[in-house]
């Protein structure tokens, strides 16, 4: 199912020199979730993102004409590791996380490929992974691990 929105958006490859806008963005959104599970640290929110960033993974979501996001799409196990999904908060709630989703998603799921990703505890983005079908694998205080099985063609 396609969620139509209000913005015209689009995915493009990331590049090496998408890195430090994407850390900030992380910085910005993580920080409420983050400061509420007592794990705030200005400059490890940041570099956790420099450490993992592989740009051959990545795609930047770019909404009328602007960076306004990026997600990440790894290789992993038996399918992919879904992570680094940020969002300009200005663009949030619009249907275009959803769509970012559905685009992936379809193509994991052309590929029979299993989905995993980890979001933090209270996160609302939970409802939206949720939402595509994304389920409780394990939790701990401070991280929820969910996973999506490829669906099947009806």
């Amino acid at each position: 199912m396609r969620v139509r929105t209000t913005h015209s958006w689009d995915l493009r490859p990331a590049t090496p020199g998408d890195l430090e806008e994407t850390a900030e963005l992380r910085a910005v959104v993580m920080r409420p979730d983050l400061v509420r599970l007592g794990r705030y640290d200005e400059h490890r929110v940041r570099q956790r993102l420099r450490d993992s960033y592989v740009p051959e993974h990545t795609s930047v979501i770019v909404v009328d004409g602007r960076f306004a996001g990026s997600v990440t799409l790894k290789p992993a196990g038996d399918g992919y590791l879904l992570e680094s999904f940020y969002l300009n908060e200005a663009v949030q709630g619009r249907g275009i996380g959803s769509g970012v989703l559905d685009r992936l998603l379809d193509r994991t799921d052309a590929e029979g490929a299993t989905v995993r990703l980890i979001v933090l505890q209270g996160s609302a983005a939970r409802r939206l992974y949720e939402r595509h079908g994304f389920v409780l694998e394990h939790e701990d205080p401070v991280d929820v691990t969910m996973v999506r099985r490829p669906a099947t063609a009806a």
